[in-house]
């Protein structure tokens, strides 16, 4: 393992993280990042998914976060930007370079924004059904400092039911964000 890897997971640590688990074994899949509240999730997912020296996940984040010289170090991180203002466009372009490659994780908001929001995005849910590729319930809980890829859920062809019924699942497990008042589930 790399000396990057060790650091980050060294640092996880030192900031209270607990890891619950290892990346996910595809090589093509979808992590969901929950409860997403604020900007220092993508630090901690970063933290925890480099610490395994294993392939790079990478994670949306909207584009108005590219400027110099913050741009090019998220994006060497896995950043992936995204315009929010062109969902199908954004869908197709992730679909379009996850068969292009043979290694691609995703990480993803389905909230699609750090503020609270009652009904999730389904884009997730079309990548995934495209590709072909698995979904996991990724999380990290700033309540108990958790934080994991999750467990694998299976997925149907209703968007809207199989993201209802992963919120639902979500409720369940009652995580909470940085800023507890940006997360709800129903």
């Amino acid at each position: 393992m790399s000396r990057w890897a060790n650091f980050c997971g060294w640092l996880l640590k030192k900031m209270g993280w607990t890891t619950v688990g290892g990346p996910v074994p595809e090589n093509k899949a979808l992590i969901l990042g929950v409860p997403h509240t604020s900007a220092m999730d993508f630090i901690v997912s970063y933290l925890f998914y480099t610490q395994f020296g294993a392939q790079k996940a990478r994670v949306m984040i909207k584009k108005e976060f590219f400027f110099w010289p913050i741009g090019p170090l998220i994006r060497r991180m896995g950043a992936v930007p995204v315009d929010r203002t062109n969902a199908a466009s954004l869908v197709k372009s992730l679909i379009d370079q996850m068969e292009k490659e043979d290694v691609f994780i995703l990480a993803i908001a389905p909230e699609g924004t750090r503020k609270p929001v009652r009904k999730w995005k389904t884009g997730y849910h079309l990548i995934a059904k495209a590709v072909g590729c698995p979904v996991y319930m990724g999380y990290f809980d700033w309540g108990t400092k958790r934080v994991s890829v999750g467990e694998k859920v299976e997925l149907t062809d209703d968007a809207r039911a199989d993201t209802d019924r992963i919120q639902a699942l979500y409720e369940e497990m009652h995580f909470q964000g940085k800023n507890p008042e940006g997360y709800v589930t129903h």
